[in-house]
């Protein structure tokens, strides 16, 4: 009992008759770019609709914008997306790469912080969507919430992008939690581990040694950049660190862009590009690494693994390998158990 009569609630101090609410909790929010719930056209068009309707991915005007997207690019691109899906697809849980790397690495990193957070993850876009899980931590208890975007290089179209959907679903709450959001990791020390390690075991069982190895990021408009994005040079001091990590030279382990969308002009050199032109040169083995996705996906496993890896092999290439993601390894738990103790300074102790 408490010197007024009350009792130590969930909640903190309450008098006797109050309400049994949770609270005092501290929540974590892993938050990834996206998924559709299925790879089929319809489930492919309505993450797609999701996705290339917000302002940061496309920045152009809505009137010039939106006929183009609901007239002519969610009629077209949704069936052969939904084809690229299919070939990744794990059918043993009935969801894409990212869902299921996404949900084991929340599911790994729980039990790191000692039971001291409740650990959820989310989809910026598709599901389980950031409001829910927002709406989900608070209703755990959680008065305090650190929002992780899974995005290592800082850039508008992907952390600003969860920051936006984070402070609009808070926007509606009559109660809100503290919010805290952690910063872009692309120089992390851990996370160069991580990177170097998973690199060093993969490549350690070829059987073979790349004569070189593309580090692939996912492209940007150059206009972009040009306003002040500074994903550019996020992706460049990885490469560089990553490098320097491992003994690499530019060389050996050029950096390049892949993805690229529309006809103007994004990030040079393109990945696709450079990985022909090595073919083409006389280069016989290679390997690419994707620093910039923490978990394997359409755009590592299909645009990468399957796609560049024929455009090698046409080129002239004889060996190729894609370099696993992040993923769930024990490195990868390890760098996001550190971020988030760091992020939850003073609240977890």
């Amino acid at each position: 009992m408490t010197a007024s009569g009350g009792e130590i609630g969930k909640a903190g101090f309450q008098p006797a008759d109050h309400p049994d609410i949770e609270g005092g909790k501290t929540g974590v929010l892993l938050v990834n770019l996206g998924t559709p719930d299925a790879p089929t056209p319809e489930a492919v068009r309505r993450y797609l609709a999701e996705f290339l309707s917000d302002e940061r991915i496309v920045d152009l005007p809505r009137a010039l914008w939106l006929p183009v997207l609901y007239g002519v690019i969610l009629n077209i691109r949704p069936a052969a997306t939904a084809r690229n899906y299919a070939k990744v697809w794990r059918t043993e849980s009935d969801e894409s790469p990212l869902r299921y790397y996404t949900r084991a690495q929340a599911e790994k990193l729980a039990p790191s912080l000692a039971g001291k957070a409740i650990v959820d993850w989310a989809m910026r876009y598709g599901n389980p969507s950031v409001a829910s899980r927002l709406e989900d931590l608070k209703a755990q208890g959680c008065e305090r919430i650190v929002v992780l975007p899974l995005y290592p290089q800082y850039s508008a179209t992907t952390t600003a992008s969860v920051a936006d959907a984070v402070f609009n679903s808070v926007k509606s709450m009559r109660w809100q939690p503290a919010i805290r959001l952690a910063p872009a990791f692309h120089d992390e020390p851990a996370y160069i581990d991580a990177l170097a390690a998973i690199a060093e075991r993969h490549l350690g069982g070829l059987g073979w040694a790349p004569q070189r190895v593309v580090i692939s990021f996912h492209g940007l408009p150059q206009r972009y950049f040009d306003a002040g994005d500074p994903y550019y040079c996020h992706c460049a001091k990885t490469a560089r660190l990553l490098r320097e990590k491992l003994g690499w030279t530019e060389e050996f382990a050029p950096m390049a862009f892949q993805s690229k969308f529309g006809r103007e002009k994004w990030l040079e050199p393109a990945a696709d590009e450079t990985i022909r032109a090595l073919g083409e040169a006389g280069v016989k083995n290679i390997a690419v690494i994707m620093p910039g996705f923490i978990s394997d996906c359409i755009e590592t496993l299909e645009e990468i693994d399957i796609a560049a890896r024929e455009t090698f092999t046409d080129a002239g290439g004889e060996r190729f390998t894609a370099i696993p993601c992040l993923n769930d390894a024990p490195e990868t738990i390890d760098m996001l158990a550190k971020i988030i103790r760091r992020e939850t300074a003073g609240w977890l102790e």
